[in-house]
């Protein structure tokens, strides 16, 4: 059966054959919920909201003429939808910011009733051995029909280009006005996503909402030093990554590119230490230990016992170390170092220049590079203008949050969709 969307005036229209149409425009805008935002947690929350309350009017309001932009494009077209954390209390320290406040929100939402929501309609979740879980189709359109098919069956109505500009709160309902057109409704759910001007967030700041200034998070590393372009596509795993104007590291794997370096190891640290980061004006240096072993004394002594059994080898084919055999002879070239020296023929001082470039290369950064599929946004709505036990804002009744548009963000591997889900599975119970 072929499905194919339309859109008239605005609407977002769904119909499985011709002249067989599901919605129709309303000739109110009057709304029980109105969800701004008709990304990931837009869509869960109106989606959940319905189920909760199936006499309510749901509307989503989506400033775009596409929905579900981000879902397309995660986990390179795959959707990485969660992580396989099932111990909340282990999960939460995946989260940058919101680590404290995201423990009662997963407590009443978790990664195992997520995986078991997709399953009660019809979409099955895969289990990488790295911990991150995908549809098993491996295509992110798979979790974007489920979404669609349940907007159509519960009567969820989609309005698109819809720019909403502020949000007035009079006490029994709220107005919400829009660059063409104004609605009403009892409920707000706030869904709109992370934005990088603070601007993008004036219509809650009018309600009296501080908003964290807006950061990057989960971006590459720019490196000034040229010499790396030859060792593009180099991957070197369980290394560790610091950056020396903080106190932030990560261990893990690491990725060399055309501009820099990328990799699990370094999309994390950039998470953790994007405040500090942003403060440097992204100029900073990076110390990268490609062993992982903080004891130089005893990787000398490993050099020396590798050197007397194996004196009769050329370095470059008998190695101490389980690193990539390019980034060896980029160390042997940094050194001086011919590669077709024997071991017997290796000075101690060149293996203690091995042993500091091995456990304490250093490399300036300046900049970042967007991972477009992974790319997060620090900062927004405060969580301390926000019960984080139902979503609900302390500062206006009946209006909830969920997902990216608050102060909350999470290293790469499924863990910002999960957050999405769960905070907007809670608002979606809208329990004041």
């Amino acid at each position: 059966m072929e499905k194919c969307f339309l859109i008239y005036t605005n609407v977002l229209l769904f119909k499985y054959k011709p002249n067989l149409i599901f919605f129709e425009k309303y000739m109110t805008k009057n709304f029980d919920v109105i969800i701004i935002g008709g990304g990931a947690a837009g869509f869960f929350a109106a989606i959940n909201c319905a189920i909760n309350y199936p006499k309510y009017k749901i509307a989503i309001l989506e400033k775009n003429s596409k929905v579900l932009q981000k879902v397309l494009i995660s986990g390179g077209g795959r959707c990485n939808v969660t992580n396989h954390c099932l111990d909340n209390r282990i999960l939460v320290q995946n989260y940058p910011r919101g680590q404290k406040e995201l423990l009662s929100v997963f407590n009443q939402f978790n990664v195992s009733q997520l995986i078991t929501w997709f399953e009660d309609r019809s979409v099955n979740i895969k289990l990488e051995p790295d911990g991150r879980m995908f549809p098993a189709t491996n295509s992110s359109q798979t979790i974007i029909d489920c979404f669609l098919d349940e907007v159509q069956k519960l009567n969820i109505l989609v309005l698109l280009k819809q720019n909403v500009k502020h949000v007035f709160n009079h006490d029994t309902n709220f107005e919400i006005i829009c660059d063409e057109d104004e609605y009403q409704a009892k409920y707000v759910i706030a869904t709109n996503g992370g934005f990088h001007k603070l601007e993008h967030y004036t219509f809650l700041q009018q309600l009296e909402h501080k908003i964290v200034k807006p950061i990057p998070s989960l971006f590459t590393f720019n490196i000034t030093n040229h010499i790396l372009n030859n060792l593009m596509g180099v991957a070197a795993k369980n290394v560790v990554v610091k950056i020396l104007e903080s106190k932030h590291e990560f261990v893990g794997d690491l990725l060399i590119t055309h501009w820099g370096f990328s990799g699990p190891a370094v999309l994390k640290l950039s998470s953790f230490a994007a405040i500090d980061l942003s403060n440097l004006l992204y100029n900073y240096t990076i110390s990268i230990n490609w062993i992982n072993e903080k004891n130089n004394e005893a990787v000398k002594n490993t050099f020396l016992d590798f050197k007397d059994l194996h004196h009769l080898k050329n370095i470059e084919n008998a190695l101490p170390f389980d690193l990539p055999k390019r980034l060896w002879n980029f160390f042997f070239e940094q050194i001086q170092l011919d590669s077709n020296t024997k071991w017997a023929e290796v000075p101690n001082k060149k293996i203690n220049a091995l042993v500091e470039i091995l456990c304490n290369s250093k490399y300036k950064a300046l900049g970042k590079t967007t991972n477009k599929e992974e790319f997060v946004t620090s900062g927004g709505v405060d969580l301390k203008d926000v019960d984080m036990k139902t979503m609900q804002s302390k500062k206006v009744k009946n209006l909830f949050f969920a997902g990216e548009v608050l102060n909350i963000d999470g290293i790469t591997g499924g863990f910002n969709f999960q957050s999405a889900w769960s905070t907007a599975y809670v608002a979606a119970q809208l329990n004041t």
